[in-house]
């Protein structure tokens, strides 16, 4: 690390629900700032007019503070280098898009779409792609080609224009990736990408992107692979504005991809495997809904510790982390080069292991939330504070609680078929009349009083644990597998469980 402050940016578009490896990003982005004692902002790159979608902004930053990612410096933030939203630097873009065609870099483009089109349909018929590039651009309809009078002239009369960006032919580009290694690749290969446009008068994400790091004196750009192709262009543009001094060092972050098979994670994959792909429920303006990690029933904390270990590990059999531990052991050094693959069954294990965690006061308090709000039901904070430390070893979402334990609210209404021919004999119904007195003569009806009487009556008789024990499960509950029976007991009172006893006995 050079002395340089750590100066990081998470950097999306607003062009719909961010996507978990985006999440992913935000937090690399946001360990790696954080052990540094660096900033971390969060900038709104909007230049493309044309995919902005209403309410995206808003949703990234409400995925990030649930992520629990502390912004230093952005929209709602504010900054020494504000404004955060591209949209309002708009600006700021056209002078550095005017110094690299006066210095040569970059030219004026007046082709038309449709010009353009007839060009890659000639070259598909001969079986090429058409680029535009050093062996296409002398033939174009541009400041290379044209003489500056007539350049002004079409600018003036309003003909629609573009500038690209000059790439040199046949020059090896160096360059350096934290997580990669030493990358060269040859100019040739590549095309003059558009900087900026006059349809809009804004510049597109290459240069746009450049500037706004060079003049927020980002140290450090931690991005997705995707964006592999793109680092010689940045890196070449640094150059061709004289830049190069204060050049970012890059990191360039694996993918996420599929379960199942190769390929980037998609939406698809979530919903035809059933899991989210967004880390916040997120409604389209037509309508669509897609479902999020935190509405499913996910803890924020375990959703950071998930992402965190797809693509990065300390080096250690560890999987669980706190923010601070993930900020303290987080570095380059153990960030993988190749896809990590998401796991949807990891990401429950992940749930369970901080709902498990967690007191049974806090999951009471959470439990009572969902049983108010979804079942209309006010409980006793210490009955549910008892129904959840006997639950939450048997769940992974605090919603899971009610499939486990319903019947702690209401009577069983009906009985499983199979577990009441297996445990309902002909003398069964007797054997219940003797556990309602037994059951009925305990003065502290606690579970470790039941449960001694319980065991003292069935020895005293010979009857044998399971065929007691079984079957009063079964009435209490209407299946044969849960709790132990002493603690449903104790749970419902004594009242409650003598009375669910006769009215199996009636029913049965």
């Amino acid at each position: 690390m050079s002395n340089r402050r750590v100066r990081v940016r998470f950097a999306p578009s607003p062009t719909g629900p961010l996507h978990i490896g985006g999440v992913r990003t935000a937090l690399f982005n946001y360990f790696f700032a954080k052990r540094h004692g660096g900033d971390f902002l969060l900038r709104i790159e909007d230049t493309d007019s044309q995919r902005f979608v209403p309410g995206a902004e808003e949703y990234i930053n409400e995925a990030l503070r649930w992520c629990g990612i502390k912004i230093d410096e952005g929209v709602a933030e504010g900054g020494k280098y504000a404004p955060y939203r591209q949209s309002e630097r708009r600006a700021i873009y056209k002078q550095y898009a005017d110094q690299l065609v006066a210095s040569g870099n970059a030219y004026y483009a007046f082709d038309t779409s449709e010009s353009l089109d007839e060009l890659r349909k000639e070259a598909e018929a001969k079986g090429n792609a058409f680029t535009y590039n050093y062996e296409n651009r002398n033939r174009m309809v541009t400041s290379l080609t044209l003489s500056q009078e007539e350049v002004q002239t079409r600018i003036s009369k309003g003909e629609k224009w573009v500038i690209r960006f000059k790439m040199p032919e046949n020059e090896e580009v160096k360059m350096h990736d934290l997580i990669r290694g030493d990358v060269v690749v040859n100019t040739s290969t590549l095309d003059d990408k558009v900087l900026f446009k006059s349809s809009d008068m804004l510049p597109t994400y290459h240069l746009a992107n450049i500037t706004d790091d060079h003049l927020m004196e980002i140290s450090h750009v931690i991005r997705g692979e995707e964006w592999l192709p793109s680092f010689p262009l940045h890196v070449l543009l640094y150059k061709a504005l004289g830049w190069t001094e204060n050049m970012p060092q890059f990191a360039h972050l694996p993918l996420l991809l599929k379960p199942a098979g190769n390929g980037k994670l998609s939406k698809r994959d979530g919903d035809k495997m059933g899991f989210p792909v967004f880390p916040l429920l997120w409604k389209s303006p037509e309508g669509e809904t897609s479902h999020g990690y935190r509405e499913d029933g996910y803890f924020p904390e375990a959703f950071v510790n998930l992402l965190a270990l797809l693509g990065w590990n300390p080096g250690t059999e560890q999987e669980i982390f706190s923010m601070d531990e993930l900020i303290q052991q987080f570095s380059f050094e153990h960030v993988n080069k190749s896809g990590a693959r998401f796991d949807p069954v990891k990401a429950k294990w992940f749930n369970h292991q901080y709902l498990v965690q967690k007191s049974n006061t806090e999951l009471a308090e959470l439990y009572q939330q969902f049983l108010i709000s979804e079942k209309n039901i006010t409980a006793e904070p210490a009955k549910v504070e008892r129904i959840v430390g006997l639950m939450k070893e048997r769940v992974n979402f605090i919603h899971e609680i009610w499939e486990k334990s319903a019947f702690f609210f209401g009577k069983p209404t009906s009985y499983d078929a199979a577990s009441v021919q297996k445990f309902w004999k002909a003398d069964t119904a007797a054997i219940m009349k003797e556990v309602i007195v037994v059951l009925d003569n305990i003065n502290q009806f606690e579970a470790h009083q039941i449960e001694e009487k319980l065991i003292t009556f069935i020895n005293e008789k010979g009857y044998g644990m399971g065929k007691v024990m079984n079957a009063l499960r079964l009435i209490l509950i209407g299946i044969s597998n849960g709790p132990g029976v002493a603690d449903i007991c104790e749970i419902i009172g004594k009242e409650e469980t003598i009375e669910r006893i006769n009215r199996a006995i009636e029913s049965i």
